[in-house]
């Protein structure tokens, strides 16, 4: 739980795991999180995460089933791939050691234009707050690292109108261009690393310098997968909430409407 980054900092570490590394700190994200739920929610702006991948065992998406996400303990949104993850983790488990994964996080119902296009981007804010939970180590949008081999004519998403509506005929920018969103379904994925408190022979150093092995003792999980995924909701909920709220003053003529009433 970084305690060698803390001490250099403060002077101070937690040995027990806790402090602001341990995954107790996000409670009071989510708790604030439910409540920015609750504001998207008035403006049909609906925020779904799962776990797609946990210990090297993906989900299978010809069999995605958003309902089956809440009927196993790995969030996972098809029962084949979860019922494989428990026997690895089990064993990983017994083993003393610990596994990472993937979670994907879906924002449907998003209007255009929500962002701003330097210094306050909407993916750039979403990044900041995913990376800001812990044993978060990465963070991409869209086709995200998979555009660098793509092509500009591949890449490029098709605009049409449907319905009197401009949509898109694809989705590789994952929601966002310029920084704003563009009213597709906002996709984006986070990759967790294995916990690294674990019960195995682990090499270190103690504060007087010497070379010594340790074995974290205590309540510490496996696996924290499953646990961030509603973190991830939380963190998702409460920057769109934020960005829409600051989106209401770019422009003077709305701003002009709305005090004429």
């Amino acid at each position: 739980h970084a305690d060698y980054t803390f001490d250099e900092k403060y002077g101070f570490r937690d040995y027990r795991g806790g402090g602001r590394s341990s995954g107790r700190e996000t409670i009071g994200r989510v708790a604030a999180g439910a409540i920015a739920i609750k504001v998207l929610e008035t403006l049909k702006i609906s925020v779904c995460a799962y776990a797609t991948r946990i210990g090297g065992i993906s989900i299978d998406y010809d069999k995605f089933d958003i309902r089956e996400r809440d009927e196993n303990a790995f969030n996972m949104p098809d029962a084949e791939a979860a019922c494989k993850v428990e026997e690895y983790a089990t064993k990983k488990l017994e083993e003393k050691d610990s596994i990472g994964g993937i979670i994907e996080c879906v924002v449907t119902g998003m209007m255009p234009g929500v962002g701003d296009p330097v210094f306050d981007k909407l993916d750039a804010n979403l990044a900041k707050a995913i990376m800001s939970i812990g044993a978060v180590k990465g963070f991409e949008i869209g086709d995200g690292f998979a555009a660098a081999d793509s092509t500009g004519s591949t890449n490029n998403d098709s605009f049409t109108v449907m319905d009197g509506k401009v949509v898109k005929k694809t989705n590789h920018s994952g929601g966002v261009l310029g920084g704003m969103s563009d009213g597709s379904d906002i996709i984006f994925r986070a990759a967790v690393k294995p916990t690294p408190s674990i019960a195995s022979m682990q090499q270190t150093v103690n504060k007087s310098g010497e070379d010594i092995s340790i074995s974290i003792k205590g309540r510490h999980d496996p696996m924290i997968v499953p646990r961030a995924v509603v973190v991830v909701e939380a963190m998702t909920a409460l920057t769109i909430v934020d960005m829409i709220l600051g989106n209401m003053t770019s422009r003077i003529d709305r701003i002009v409407d709305f005090y004429k009433r």
